[in-house]
């Protein structure tokens, strides 16, 4: 006796297209992906790398920039790549295609720059697996731009050296 198939809803079908985009990027700190679609049809897909041309982490290190919080609190960023969410725009660009009115996926919460790319593009959904420790304020932003913003888990994603050590 065979089990049924259950189909997964376009955001489970999307997401999941976003984690195989992933697999693609070439900062081991946080290997990211993201697609964009509009009306049930994939449109982009980006992930997080070096500008072409350019060394990848992966072959020679993270170049990190410390950042300070208004809580005192430090954290580390990678500066070298390009984020996936930056690149799937950059693809749509590149290739003339239109992401008004569409949805983009992505591992989680878009970074400030990232959320103000997304919402001048005209995206007017954002669906995001986890949240990103720093996305309060790319929150507000969607909240105040009128963009819908759903979190397929509510936990904050961990990755590696993202605090600084004492």
């Amino acid at each position: 006796m065979s089990e049924t198939h259950i189909r997964p809803t376009w955001d489970e079908y999307f997401m999941e297209l976003a984690r195989t985009v992933a697999q693609r990027a070439t900062c081991d700190r946080g290997r990211s992906g993201c697609v964009i679609a509009r009306d049930r049809q994939l449109l982009v897909s980006g992930y997080v790398g070096s500008p072409v041309g350019l060394p990848h982490c992966d072959d020679v290190g993270h170049q990190f920039k410390r950042m300070t919080h208004e809580d005192g609190s430090v954290t580390q960023h990678c500066v070298r790549t390009v984020h996936a969410e930056q690149n799937a725009i950059c693809q749509a660009a590149k290739l003339g295609i239109s992401l008004n009115g569409a949805t983009l996926y992505c591992r989680m919460t878009p970074c400030r720059t990232c959320a103000m790319l997304i919402i001048n593009c005209g995206i007017k959904r954002v669906v995001c697996e986890y949240r990103y420790h720093a996305g309060a304020e790319s929150e507000a932003l969607f909240l105040d731009a009128g963009l819908e913003l759903n979190y397929v888990n509510q936990e904050v994603l961990e990755y590696r050296d993202q605090k600084e050590s004492p």
